[in-house]
């Protein structure tokens, strides 16, 4: 056997005993990261500015990259500022106030402190890291790009 092989078995056979221990009702945790990342969203869906303020760190580092219909390739990168994002779930939705708009949330890593995780909706796929602050987890960092195209 290779050394390098050698070296991996343990660290795999460590990662299969935990999955192996895991069961499938998610931790509190878990529950608390999606309840973030589900307010973060639902403050743009619905034009709840409290939301952001409720699960998104006054630090908070936003860039992303925006494509329209109308586009060939994607924006420079847009930084948003926690401030900016309060203005924009202000507006963003509004007006028209869709009901059709769906997301959903995966879960990547969520470790006693810090957590990652996608966001899929409906202007995009967002990349978010969160940190435990005290009791509440807050999303500090997010990196975004407009839906890719379809081929």
């Amino acid at each position: 056997m290779k050394p390098a092989l050698l070296l991996a078995l343990p660290a795999l056979a460590i990662s299969l005993a935990v999955a192996a221990d895991r069961t499938d009702e998610p931790t509190a945790d878990e529950k608390a990261v999606r309840r973030a990342i589900a307010d973060y969203c639902e403050a743009f869906y619905e034009a709840k500015p409290e939301l952001i303020e409720r699960s998104v760190s006054k630090n908070l580092k936003k860039m992303g990259y925006w494509k329209g219909p109308d586009r060939e390739d994607y924006s420079e990168a847009q930084h948003m500022t926690f401030e900016q994002a309060i203005e924009l779930a202000k507006r963003w939705n509004a007006e028209d106030q869709r009901e059709d708009l769906r997301y959903s949330i995966e879960l990547h890593e969520v470790a006693d402190k810090t957590a990652a995780a996608k966001l899929t909706a409906d202007w995009g796929i967002d990349y978010m890291h969160l940190a435990k602050e005290g009791d509440k987890w807050m999303i500090h960092h997010v990196l975004w790009q407009s839906h890719p195209p379809q081929d």
